[in-house]
This record gives C-alpha cells, structure tokens and sequence, in this order.
C-alpha cells in the first residue's frame, strides 16, 4: 500500500487548516482532575511541560458553569452547561482563563474549548427565556438527547434565533479570551449549515481549528448513538479535524484477538475512499469518554497500550494525549466527582515527547497526507510497518503487537543510515538484514542518509 489516490470529491471540501496545525499534536485537559486544586491557574504551571513534550493544541474540557439541576453525580457533567457566556468557579474566573490562553501562546501553543452546542442543563435560564428553542415530544415536554442523558435538554435548531445566539456565543470566547478555536461535542447531532456558517463568522475574526466529535466511518460511536444518521459534511466547510474512532475500535479488537493489526490496511483505505487526502483525523488510545466509560488503555490494550500510541502519533492524522497517558495513568477517572490524578513523576514524559517532538519537526509527519508519502512495508500479520516520505526525509516505523519478539526482514527500499529516535543511536541499514522488534514492541527510526 503505497501514497494513497487523489478523493474524487477532494473540491468540495473547501476548510483551509492553519498553518499551525499542520503538525501539531493535541492534549485533552481535564481541568476538574488535573490538580488538586482543579482550577485554571494551577493547570497553567504544567503548560511548560506540555510545550517541551511537544503538544501544540491544547484541547481545555468545557469551562462553562454546570446545570444542578438533574445533576449526575457530585460535580455534575461538564457537558451539562448552565451558562454559554460564563465560567464555572470551580475552575476560576474568565481572567484565570486568558492567563490560561496568553500562557499558551507564549509556549506557541494554541488553546481550543469544548463547546456542547447539542443541548444544554435543564436549568439553564434558555429553558425559561426561550422554551421554542428545545425539542419536544409528542405532548409538548422537552426532552434529552437520548435518554441515558437525563441531565440535559435537546436544543432544536429549527430555531434561527438559537442559531444566531450560538454563534453569538462562539464568538464571544475568541474575541473575549482569544481562543483559538473549538471542539465540538456530538458534532453530528447538530445541522451541518450551521456549523459551515459559525466557521465563517469565526474565520473573520482570527483563523481558528475546528474539531468535530464524530467519524462519519464509525457513525454510531460504538452503540450510544446507532438510532442517529450520520451527517456527511461536517468536514466540507466547516471543521478541520474528526474523531477516528473507526481506528481506536480496530485498536480494541486487536488487542482482544477478534482481528490481527496488519488489517489496519483496511481502515486505512475505508478512511481515505470517505476523506480526501487534506482533512485530518485525530487518532487516540484515550480520551475522557473513553478512560471513564471503556476503561484505560491497560484495561483494554493491555501490553499493546504503548505500541499502539505509536501508531496514532506517526501514522498520518493528528495525535491525542489525554490527561494524565504521560503519567502511566492505570485508573478510570470519576466522569462526576474530584478523582485528581496521581502524577507519579511523570513516568512515560520521555516517551510521548520522542514521539510529539518527532512529529513536530520532521517534514515527512504532516497531519495529513498531502505533503507526505506513506508506503505500507511487508511484515507478519501481527505486525505493522510503514515508512513516510516528504524528498529525501523518511521516518520509517515497525510495530509488533506479538508476544514473541520479531526479527523483521529490511526491504530493498530501505538502506543507508538511520537514528533510532527512542535509543539515540544510529545504525547501518542493508537489505536482507533483519531489524529486531521487542514482543509488544516498536521501532521508529529517522533517515539519516
């Protein structure tokens, strides 16, 4: 499998990424668990830290103050929003978060917010002020998203007015605390015009980056939203950036046996027949639904945990590290109450920087595979090998997901010398030679000449 064929419909999709994204990696906080303190100021001292690790998007959970009532747990969802123009104390005040914001920039990182556009709290005052604006049942009582969501309320967008106050609101964060951008929960729940026009009223005021929450490859998002259509635009004109969830379920599989990891040359050639070679997709062995729901990435890749976050660094698409992964982080975080995280001197901070560094600089770890070649290499079925080009820069990356170490066999293509970038050393490569892979292992190596 070599660079992949031009998108039949690669003109329709119009969204000009900043050039900043191009290789950045994201970081999700979890502002509520980071510290015990929970608050902006104190994740603020960690921004440094992120920078050296090599993020370049910080991707800050929602900051909005939270619905009480039909509240889960003691804290609450921070999904459940009360207040579209506010911040949530517990987490600080909106000064607390543009220091949050000019930290960031100073590091030259960019900062997005989770924005959740689909519903709101139930006691959020729109419930009152604006009954029209929420989606009823049959008898005129409005209603959740989909049941298991009792602390919220659907928004429709039948509404123009919602439209507009919406928009309102996005802008309202980049111009008052000059974010840089959004994730957007449940993107595809909410009508896709929408969001191509809030995108161009947010471009007027600054480029920003647009994350949908969604993959049109793995629409149903597991089971929780089978009975949904999937909406097949969001990535035309209005979003940078989607889920690859279609990805981290394979990832599960392998590591449950039902699937050997050398089919990731399927999702590979699914994903590029949907997108075209310039859309990015945000590639992941945890996030916050994820840790809290499915279990940690030792819970369910067991040995492959680290392999398998090579794979979504270095292969082509966006990068996520989730709080606490640079930390070994072994537990589920509460969704609904203080569970603040146990750094434990951070022991994977080398590994995820030799990673985002790699990434950040090489010209070959585009986020997209416009300005790179990716060239599938042969390897047994439990393993994968690919190397990505961009003129004579090549990182080439070789994962066993086996339990038995692998003795992998160079190809013609790759020869002369290369840097081993988690060993620092260099090495002569020659064809018919083998290159050792450790059980659950990896190698990632770096042209040289």
């Amino acid at each position: 499998m070599s660079d992949y064929a031009p998108h039949p419909h690669e003109h329709l999709f119009q969204v000009q990424h900043p050039a900043w994204a191009a290789h950045a990696s994201i970081y999700e906080v979890n502002v509520r668990q980071y510290t015990p303190e929970g608050t902006f100021r104190a994740f603020a001292e960690h921004l440094p830290r992120l920078a050296a690790m090599g993020i370049g998007i910080v991707w800050l959970m929602p900051v909005h103050p939270i619905g009480e009532l039909h509240r889960k747990g003691t804290l609450g969802s921070q999904y459940a929003v009360r207040d579209y123009f506010a911040v949530n104390p517990e987490f600080g005040t909106l000064d607390d978060l543009r220091h949050v914001v000019e930290e960031a920039h100073r590091l030259d990182m960019r900062v997005i917010l989770d924005w959740v556009a689909n519903h709101t709290s139930w006691d959020n005052p729109l419930v009152t002020e604006h009954p029209e604006w929420f989606t009823k049942d049959q008898n005129g009582q409005m209603v959740p998203p989909i049941p298991d969501w009792e602390d919220v309320v659907d928004l429709d967008y039948n509404s123009q007015e919602l439209r507009r106050y919406m928009t309102d609101a996005l802008l309202y964060w980049v111009r008052e605390a000059d974010i840089d951008g959004y994730r957007c929960d449940v993107a595809g729940l909410v009508p896709t015009d929408f969001w191509d026009d809030a995108r161009q009223e947010l471009d007027q005021v600054k480029p920003v980056f647009m994350l949908a929450e969604w993959d049109e490859l793995y629409p149903s998002g597991g089971q929780t939203w089978e009975n949904f259509n999937g909406n097949t635009r969001l990535l035309e004109r209005a979003f940078d950036m989607t889920f690859g969830l279609r990805l981290h379920y394979f990832l599960d599989h392998v590591a449950e046996g039902k699937q050997p990891l050398c089919q990731v040359d399927a999702y590979l050639a699914a994903e590029r027949a949907k997108y075209p070679r310039s859309v990015y997709l945000m590639h992941f062995t945890s996030n916050h639904d994820v840790n809290s729901w499915d279990g940690t990435e030792y819970e369910r890749l067991g040995e492959n945990a680290l392999p398998f976050a090579v794979l979504c660094a270095l292969l082509p698409g966006m990068p996520l590290v989730y709080t606490g992964q640079e930390a070994a982080l072994n537990k589920r975080l509460a969704f609904f109450d203080k569970d603040p995280i146990d750094w434990n001197d951070y022991p994977l901070q080398a590994f995820y920087t030799s990673l985002l560094q790699l990434k950040k600089r090489h010209p070959a770890l585009h986020n997209g595979v416009r300005e790179s070649v990716f060239e599938r290499l042969p390897a047994p079925d439990s393993a994968y090998a690919f190397v990505r080009r961009h003129g004579n820069a090549a990182v080439l990356v070789v994962v066993n997901s086996g339990p038995t170490p692998l003795e992998w066999e160079l190809p013609d293509t790759i020869t002369d010398a290369w840097y081993d970038v988690f060993s620092g050393l260099t090495e002569e490569l020659l064809p018919g030679r083998a290159l050792a892979v450790e059980a659950h292992g990896w190698r990632v190596l770096e042209y040289v000449a």
